[in-house]
């Protein structure tokens, strides 16, 4: 439960605190009104620029469930109801989640193999890429139909093949840490500097509902917002990256051995004893995002007496999520240490040469017992190690697996589900949510199975080498 509370929650509560002084300031509804009048007046691509390109960069900053709260609240107030804006928000945070929070989960996936992080990236790079030219296509495809690809191929392969091909780039040949940030911004500009000059077929159906703020701005005759509402975010980009890699999280850093369980636990599948630590990081990334918000803060004017009302209403919103991510988190420990989930990981590496096509299975169930890409790597990446090299597979593109496997449940995760309703009226219905996602989940988990099994037997070529 603690590791709930930091590093993880401590990330979500400092980025909803940053969203809520931006909702306070005015600038969320700057954000808003800027998206408004630079976009064309269509949900569905409008949909594709907040829940898709701005989703990704801030799961590449910040992770663990966040964008899927800022974004789908953002689509809320640009009139999507908040059960679809939430699926989909939740369908589109697949692409971005194996480099999210600047690269966390490779790096917890080569410590905890001991294979190459930059290895193991390039191969995450060589996989996500076809999901992420898929999903523009796919989401807009649930969203509107056959025939809204038909109208708007041209826009969904500029933002999703920007995406995809800026991903596999950097993850391959310019370090895997800054992948989301580098895509996500690439797929952000292009996309909406490719709808200034391409225009789709007006169609009322998917024709924006332009009321609350957007009206009144019009009605008292204001101009055109400027970048204003982009500051927030432009901020604690700016803030995490610098923090990341001036090191700081390191300064202050606790490695705490919990009491009664560290080590207490044989495991004989991997004969070691398990290690029960708690890295306490008082200046990690949460931190960094706290600084954000302050830095906004004074940069919008806003007052002290203001900020402490963002902090109660943060509080607020998070205390249920909170409550549930501690109790998932606990309940996927129990599973850990008892056995449950290494005795249901070896049953599944038992299918001998269809090993390759279920290790996505492994990735996604690991994924959705844990809440995180970065937990789910921590908990079967060596087990899927293990298991490729007793089978003879390639031990790199069946632990990369594990993490893309891992990112097809991140949007049935109870723990990213009650983190995304946290700024929406369905608090309470997460059941609902699951339900509206799992069959997605199920079917690109199923389909990335395909593909790992191609790569291991025929496309073998796409697999990178370790280092010497």
């Amino acid at each position: 439960m603690a590791l709930a509370l930091i590093p993880v929650m401590w990330i979500v509560f400092n980025a909803l605190l940053l969203y809520n002084v931006a909702v306070k300031s005015g600038r969320f509804d700057q954000f808003r009104q800027w998206m408004l009048d630079h976009l064309p007046d269509d949900r569905r691509l409008v949909l594709l620029v907040v829940a898709f390109s701005f989703g990704c960069l801030l799961e590449g900053i910040s992770g663990f469930g966040t964008p899927v709260a800022i974004t789908s609240a953002l689509l809320i107030a640009l009139g999507f109801p908040a059960l679809e804006a939430l699926t989909f928000t939740l369908i589109f945070n697949t692409a971005p989640v194996a480099f999210g929070a600047l690269g966390v989960p490779i790096t917890v996936l080569g410590a905890v193999t001991g294979l190459h992080p930059g290895t193991l990236g390039a191969m995450v790079g060589r996989q996500l890429p076809f999901f992420a030219l898929l999903l523009p296509f796919y989401v807009v495809g649930i969203y509107g139909g056959a025939r809204s690809i038909s109208k708007l191929w041209p826009a969904l392969l500029v933002s999703g093949g920007s995406f995809a091909l800026a991903q596999f780039v950097t993850s391959n040949y310019l370090g895997y840490q800054l992948t989301d940030v580098l895509a996500s911004l690439s797929s952000l500009i292009v996309t909406i500097a490719f709808l200034k000059v391409w225009k789709p077929e007006p169609d009322p159906r998917f024709a924006i509902s332009r009321n609350g703020a957007a009206a009144m701005t019009r009605m008292e005759g204001q101009g055109r917002i400027g970048w204003g509402g982009w500051l927030p975010w432009l901020v604690v980009s700016v803030v995490v990256i610098v923090w990341v890699h001036a090191s700081i999280a390191a300064i202050g850093d606790v490695k705490i051995k919990w009491p009664g369980l560290h080590n207490a636990v044989y495991m004989t599948l991997y004969h070691k004893s398990y290690a029960a630590i708690w890295d306490f990081q008082p200046l990690g990334t949460g931190t960094a995002i706290l600084l954000s918000a302050i830095i906004t803060a004074v940069w919008t004017r806003l007052s002290v007496a203001d900020f402490f009302v963002c902090v109660v209403d943060t509080w607020r919103q998070t205390r249920i999520a909170i409550a549930t991510v501690m109790l998932i988190v606990g309940l996927a420990y129990l599973l850990n240490y008892s056995g449950m989930s290494y005795t249901l990981g070896l049953g599944v590496a038992s299918t001998g040469a269809l090993f390759p096509l279920v290790s996505a299975t492994l990735g996604w169930v690991a994924v959705f017992l844990s809440g995180s890409d970065t937990s789910g790597n921590a908990l079967f990446g060596n087990l899927q190690v293990v298991a490729a090299r007793q089978l003879g597979f390639d031990p790199v593109l069946i632990a990369a697996t594990n993490s893309s496997g891992g990112v097809m449940g991140k949007m049935i995760s109870p723990q990213n589900i009650a983190t995304g309703v946290s700024t929406t009226d369905l608090k309470g219905q997460e059941g609902v949510v699951f339900a509206r996602t799992f069959w997605h989940s199920v079917f690109l988990t199923l389909l990335l199975g395909v593909l790992v099994f191609l790569q291991q037997h025929v496309l073998s070529w796409m697999i990178p080498t370790l280092p010497q």
